[in-house]
């Protein structure tokens, strides 16, 4: 289905509630909607030693967390680059941000880090609105102070929370098997494996991630909703979250479709 106006989308759901599911149902349904990730962004970087990249590494092999300049600078040079973000919407003394690694060379590595990253407040957001420039965002805002600034680059129009009960999720978090090498994830309850503990396409055994027991889960779920509950505040409150419900993906999805239907088809 064809979208008639630009969707700028954020998924939010707890861990296990199917948002991967939903992402790719999405992707396939509206061809003009792109995923964003923010973690596929910052590995780019980091492989390719783009200043950013170098930045971030440096930063993630102190154990420290991506400060959030250097992740806005790397949104806004990927919206760039793709024509979906037109300037000045920030101001900054050389184009280091860019994802394919634009920076010139004779610039020092010194010089970028004193580089100062400053939005312009009196500038209006420049957000494409070409249906062609639809994209979902993964991984970002983590924070409300994230959300704000991020307001000022690229408003988002359209946050979806997708809810499922706890215990629903708990159960299916139980069932879970992956296998590792590929990343593929079965489940005793829906998605069966052809054969029990097998992969269904290399034959190789299913294996049951560490953190996959209530226990862990219920630490995680507990700090999903403290971190996640001040953000869709903030978004309620902009007028542009969606809460969707349901006990299952299948449940979830035509739901969803019918939403962004309604909003930008």
């Amino acid at each position: 289905m064809q979208l008639k106006r630009a969707a700028r989308v954020i998924l939010v759901g707890a861990p296990g509630v199917g948002k991967g599911t939903q992402s790719d149902r999405l992707l396939k349904r509206f061809p003009q909607l792109k995923a964003i990730s923010t973690g596929d962004l910052l590995r780019h970087n980091v492989k390719n030693r783009t200043p950013l990249g170098i930045m971030a590494e440096n930063t993630i092999k102190a154990g420290g967390l991506v400060a959030d300049d250097l992740m806005l600078r790397l949104i806004s040079g990927e919206l760039r680059s793709r024509g979906w973000l037109r300037p000045p919407v920030m101001t900054l003394s050389a184009e280091a941000t860019s994802t394919e690694g634009s920076f010139h060379s004779s610039a020092s590595m010194d010089a970028f880090n004193s580089l100062p990253f400053q939005l312009d407040d009196h500038a209006v957001p420049q957000a494409s609105e070409d249906p062609s420039a639809s994209f979902m965002l993964d991984g970002y805002p983590r924070t409300v102070s994230q959300a704000i600034t991020l307001d000022k680059i690229v408003p988002m129009n359209l946050v979806v929370s997708i809810q499922t009960p706890f215990s629903v999720i708990l159960e299916r978090i139980a069932g879970r098997w992956v296998h590792e090498p590929s990343g593929r994830v079965y489940n005793t309850s829906f998605n069966r494996p052809r054969v029990p503990g097998r992969d269904d396409v290399t034959g190789e055994p299913l294996v049951q991630r560490p953190d996959d027991n209530e226990e862990t889960y219920r630490a995680r779920f507990q700090k999903f909703q403290e971190n996640s509950e001040p953000i869709l505040n903030h978004y309620a409150k902009k007028g542009v979250l969606l809460e969707v419900e349901g006990m299952s993906s299948d449940e979830i999805t035509p739901k969803l479709y019918k939403a962004f239907e309604k909003r930008f088809a």
